[in-house]
């Protein structure tokens, strides 16, 4: 996807669907405020330039993390050979924003290629009424104004942007595993293994880490299982920041903002108060790591006895190892250290805790995590498992535990071990 007006990226080294719990309250920031007109055909590329400047003009310093934005700026024509106009046999997936599309990409100079051959894209199409004023487009101009700046192992990486004919594109690296989501609760090849489980919920841990402790913290504010896309090594990246906001400023707990995220994951004080802490993300991270440990969706209406919300039916469970063993994923076939299982729990619990003020920061979220990691199963963990499951099942967890964290990991967001909706990548 070559463009003589931008210039290749360089700026990373190394569902339930989203609900609207109600019309966002910053909607100022539209194309006729800032750039003066509506921008269409040969002046879209120029004027969304304009807009894109002036969102990414604050560039904050964190030890060489955030960097001057310099994103590839793409025609719709470009994408469209990219993707081959947008066949329908490209879909990667669909959501509330739109379509993706599964592009390739020259390497070197990011110009449209064949099929196959150089860099696989995803392209992240608006839907068609994504009007100048709507939502659409402040998600993205969320989504250039954060990943636009960012660079961390741990967050997907923004390739470059479209603003053209009315429409918003993105196009992001090609993430080959998909959403955590899809591995959890979707048929996939192999189940996750608990040391895959681990790799993934730590890799995430320090993408958040990474968000809050920038100069200008960074509230993610949509932590979820389809957010969390996984390279081929199962590395997680956050994904999708359409609903990020600045934390605070110096001197105040939270900001307030009209409500939105996803039912299931968004903390209570939020959905109560419209208050948005940077705490409220670690309680979406207690959400996930929870849907990790059983297998189950955050929020299921089908679910027997009213049962719908995970939190709420498992919380009794997490404070007993008897307890807990019986709500664990049965896909892990009891292939797993009881003890770490135990530890995970209680950090769940801590994570979960009504009062923001009570939850760990994320940074002492990473460091538990690690030390779980560290657990091993017993002797006896491991006859049980071959007894129950069969020496078959056991190989596979052997073969597949090559995903263990190693002990030497470092705890900061620069050094990682290792990255409802209805695809792979949320909208």
């Amino acid at each position: 996807m070559g463009n003589c007006c931008g210039t290749p990226v360089n700026n990373h080294s190394s569902t339930p669907s989203t609900t609207k719990f109600s019309t966002p309250a910053e909607t100022s920031k539209n194309i006729g405020k800032q750039s003066g007109t509506t921008p269409s055909n040969s002046n879209a590329t120029q004027s969304s330039n304009v807009v894109v400047e002036r969102t990414l003009g604050e560039t904050a310093h964190a030890a060489g993390r955030v960097i001057t934005p310099n994103l590839k700026v793409y025609t719709l024509d470009e994408l469209k050979s990219a993707t081959r106009n947008f066949r329908p046999d490209t879909v990667l997936g669909e959501g509330g924003f739109g379509r993706v599309f599964k592009g390739w990409v020259d390497e070197n100079t990011y110009a449209p290629s064949k099929v196959g051959v150089g860099l696989a894209v995803a392209v992240k199409k608006s839907k068609p009424d994504s009007g100048p004023q709507g939502q659409g487009l402040q998600e993205w101009l969320a989504e250039v104004k954060f990943l636009g700046k960012f660079s961390h192992p741990n967050l997907v990486k923004l390739l470059g942007y479209c603003w053209e004919d009315k429409q918003y594109l993105l196009v992001y690296e090609y993430m080959q595993k998909g959403s955590l989501e899809n591995h959890l609760f979707k048929r996939a090849p192999e189940p996750l293994t608990w040391e895959t489980r681990l790799k993934i919920a730590i890799g995430a841990a320090q993408g958040l880490f990474f968000l809050h402790t920038t100069e200008k913290s960074v509230i993610y504010r949509d932590f979820k299982t389809s957010n969390i896309l996984l390279d081929g090594d199962y590395n997680a990246k956050l994904s999708d920041f359409g609903l990020a906001k600045l934390g605070p400023a110096s001197g105040y707990s939270h900001v307030t903002t009209r409500v939105m995220g996803t039912y299931g994951y968004a903390a209570p004080e939020y959905i109560a108060t419209g208050h948005l802490y940077v705490k409220s993300d670690v309680y979406g991270f207690g959400v996930v790591l929870l849907e990790m440990l059983t297998g189950e969706r955050a929020l299921d209406p089908h679910r027997a006895n009213g049962l719908s919300s995970l939190v709420e039916w498992t919380r009794p469970s997490l404070s007993e190892k008897r307890k807990l063993k019986k709500i664990m994923d049965t896909k892990l076939c009891e292939y797993y250290p009881l003890e770490a299982a135990f530890q995970a729990a209680q950090l769940i619990l801590k994570c979960l805790a009504s009062d923001p003020k009570h939850r760990p920061s994320m940074e002492e979220v990473l460091e538990e995590l690690i030390k779980i990691s560290a657990i091993e199963m017993t002797a006896k963990e491991k006859k049980t498992s071959i007894a129950k499951h069969g020496a078959n099942r056991h190989q596979d967890q052997e073969q597949t535990n090559n995903h263990r964290v190693s002990p030497n990991h470092q705890k900061h967001a620069g050094v990682y071990g290792g990255g409802g909706t209805r695809s792979a990548y949320h909208l």
